[in-house]
């Protein structure tokens, strides 16, 4: 039971802490879709989500009216589309924006491909439509796993996804490559995850499922700062109690949700999601624990700190938790963040080193246009290497600014923000990415 002291700090966390639900995922399996026909398996596809989400965006909007929680984003994820189609996966694509417009849905997840192990012909034939698919397509997000703890690493599939981001770019080049900012490359990528664009609903997850993401960045910011000065201990302590707090609140909206929607209840991810907002950064943050800025020394080791606290305070409010669950480090969906990378605090390869310790990767990061597709797969490599060898999510999310250069800056608008473009190491890597093949497994995989 929620007692009236939380609902009154959850109306405060809302009215001055910038405290929302990030979004509402509903997971569709779609595996009952296939067909040898593809504009066949497009029609069920299509039919099979609007017969099922009909009434997602209607009841996020109910629970957000009558709880006065605001809920951002209501979205849908299905099953990798790679699995489900065996020809042409363009129709299937069409489809799915479709459907995802007549929903009424920002966005929608799951044109993916699993290729950790190995790559099949479907998986070929969606990679090689992902550019031209982003292009056409207005709310369709695009991931692909490339490596995982028990499998290592496929450069085969690193190789031809630097190549698929450089032609997306191009092909968006006139809304600054943002179907780049819809696609993402995994490294072992969970099935549950509820936010975009790497969502996807995975093969062990039920017929449907309904996953929610909290956010917080700005409730936490506040938090510390009526400790500003104590010793670290009392930093975890306060950010455990306050993502417990956080996590009670999405708790509450996916029972709700689940109930209406006659739907199972699936996770709550407890992810720090911020947005371009002042008062919303993950960045801040870690400048509230004494840093001057984002990047200077001490960065990794505060967000180290804050990923585990904000793990250990949600996990005891919620009886499912799941997705990527910690501190997203986004560069143009983080005001603190941006703010770090055009003072020159921020470096990609410190961007990196954070990445051991957060929830994700390398994520909205605008590149210079002319960095070439064996960099841009050098730099997946090495994102991937990190998941791999920690056995955790790692992805990378970066975006060419085609005709631009280090220091100009790109525009997306809404919550993906803006960036200035960083620079990249001028040193190449093609004779690396050319080898192709697969980098083994760590030792550690072998846990049986």
């Amino acid at each position: 039971m929620i007692e009236t002291g939380e609902i009154l700090q959850t109306l405060r966390m809302i009215q001055e802490e910038n405290f929302d639900i990030r979004t509402i995922t509903l997971g569709i399996n779609l595996l009952d879709c296939s067909d040898r026909d593809a504009r066949v398996c497009a029609d069920r596809v299509y039919e099979k989500i609007c017969r099922i989400a009909r009434n997602l965006v209607k009841t996020g909007e109910d629970i957000e009216r009558e709880l006065g929680i605001p809920i951002v984003n209501k979205r849908i994820s299905v099953t990798p589309v790679s699995l489900i189609c065996q020809e042409d996966p363009r129709p299937i694509a069409h489809a799915l924006d479709r459907a995802a417009k007549e929903m009424g849905v920002n966005f929608l997840g799951g044109y993916s491909a699993l290729m950790h192990k190995g790559a099949t012909l479907a998986d070929e034939r969606l990679l090689a439509s992902i550019p031209e698919v982003l292009a056409e397509t207005e709310r369709l997000c695009s991931s692909v796993n490339v490596g995982s703890t028990r499998s290592g690493l496929n450069m085969n599939a690193v190789r031809e996804m630097g190549e698929v981001i450089k032609k997306t770019a191009e092909l968006t080049s006139d809304s600054d490559g943002l179907g780049c900012a819809k696609l993402v490359v995994f490294a072992n990528a969970v099935e549950d995850n509820p936010f975009m664009a790497g969502a996807f609903c995975g093969i062990g997850e039920p017929e449907c499922a309904i996953n929610v993401g909290v956010s917080g960045p700005g409730v936490v910011k506040r938090a510390l700062e009526a400790v500003r000065g104590e010793p670290f201990d009392i930093v975890a302590e306060t950010i455990k109690r306050t993502a417990f707090k956080i996590t009670r609140v999405g708790q509450l909206v996916a029972r709700e949700a689940s109930e209406r929607l006659s739907i199972p209840f699936g996770i709550v991810d407890l992810s720090l999601a911020p947005t371009p907002a002042r008062g919303d950064s993950v960045a801040h943050i870690l400048t509230e624990m004494g840093l001057e800025m984002a990047g200077a020394p001490g960065t990794t080791a505060a967000l180290a700190l804050l990923n585990d606290a904000v793990k250990k305070g949600g996990v005891m409010a919620s009886n499912h938790v799941g997705g990527l669950s910690g501190a997203f480090i986004p560069v143009s969906e983080d005001i603190g963040m941006i703010e770090a990378a055009s003072a020159g605090a921020l470096s990609l390869e410190k961007l990196e080193a954070m990445t051991c310790v957060c929830s994700v990767g390398l994520d909205m990061i605008a590149i210079p246009g002319d960095t070439s597709a064996a960099t841009i797969s050098g730099i997946i490599a090495d994102e991937a290497a990190i998941g791999m060898v920690n056995n955790k999510t790692t992805a990378v999310r970066v975006i060419p600014a085609v005709g631009k250069q280090a220091g100009d800056r790109v525009e997306f608008g809404g919550l993906l923000g803006f960036a200035p473009v960083m620079p990249v190491n001028r040193f190449g890597c093609d004779d690396f990415i050319a080898r192709g093949g697969r980098i083994p497994a760590p030792l550690h995989s072998l846990r049986n």
